[in-house]
């Protein structure tokens, strides 16, 4: 897209169709399938978006760029989400919406505790919801006109950006599996099967991390973990 097209379409102000425009979201999300939600999800509304992978992708596109909103997935590669949203809420100039994001509902409070503004719980596909976590946060110096939410309308992201994030995984568990990898892929996959609807393999990313916090023995949870990965990249779809 050119600067100009950019610059015009920013500046359009909000419609009852696209009631975000003028609205610039970073999302901080290491998910393909959950970005490309968010994505869709700002397309659908007016909103532009920007997406960091990690918190240190985060931090170089904060020092460039003042977002409207920022959406802080809680659990990165490089750290707790909700670190930089407490780095966000204390600045002296503040980003107008914080939100955090999570497929584990526990993590609200500790977002809300840390400074967000508010909570999207994954899967993340309806309009509505998403409008309205931004929309009923956001300072009316920033939102130019008076707006509503749309009230219905879901977006379902790619499934290539799904089989992505299963790939991922699956080479993450070929490089090891410590502790620290474990904890994070089941964290990654319980939000991953959460917006997938994909009851089996949140059961048992759900299943793992119950074994990791109890101290237990993760082998099993491993092995079937991982032959669910295996089964669903063999249903990779032929392009």
């Amino acid at each position: 897209m050119s600067d100009d097209l950019e610059t015009f379409i920013m500046a359009q102000p909000p419609t009852p169709d696209r009631p975000l425009n003028g609205i610039t979201v970073l999302v901080v999300e290491d998910s393909r399938f959950a970005s490309e939600a968010i994505r869709l999800l700002c397309l659908r509304s007016g909103a532009r978006i920007r997406r960091a992978d990690n918190l240190a992708a985060a931090h170089r596109h904060l020092r460039v760029y003042r977002p409207s909103v920022v959406i802080i997935d809680m659990g990165l590669p490089d750290g707790s989400g909700a670190d930089l949203i407490g780095e966000l809420s204390g600045d002296a100039i503040r980003v107008p919406v914080i939100l955090g994001m999570s497929g584990d509902a526990g993590t609200r409070n500790v977002a809300i505790s840390a400074g967000a503004d508010g909570f999207l719980e994954k899967p993340v596909e309806s309009l509505a919801t998403f409008q309205r976590a931004i929309l009923d946060v956001i300072p009316s110096q920033d939102r130019p006109v008076e707006t509503r939410a749309l009230t219905s309308g879901v977006v379902s992201p790619d499934v290539l950006a799904l089989q992505d994030d299963l790939s991922h995984m699956a080479q993450i568990l070929r490089d090891g599996d410590d502790g620290a990898t474990q904890d994070y892929v089941a964290q990654f996959l319980g939000g991953l099967a959460l917006a997938a609807h994909d009851q089996p393999l949140a059961a048992a990313a759900k299943r793992l991390a119950a074994s990791r916090s109890a101290g237990r023995a993760t082998s099993a949870d491993m092995a079937h973990v991982s032959h669910l990965l295996e089964d669903r990249l063999r249903e990779r779809p032929q392009l």
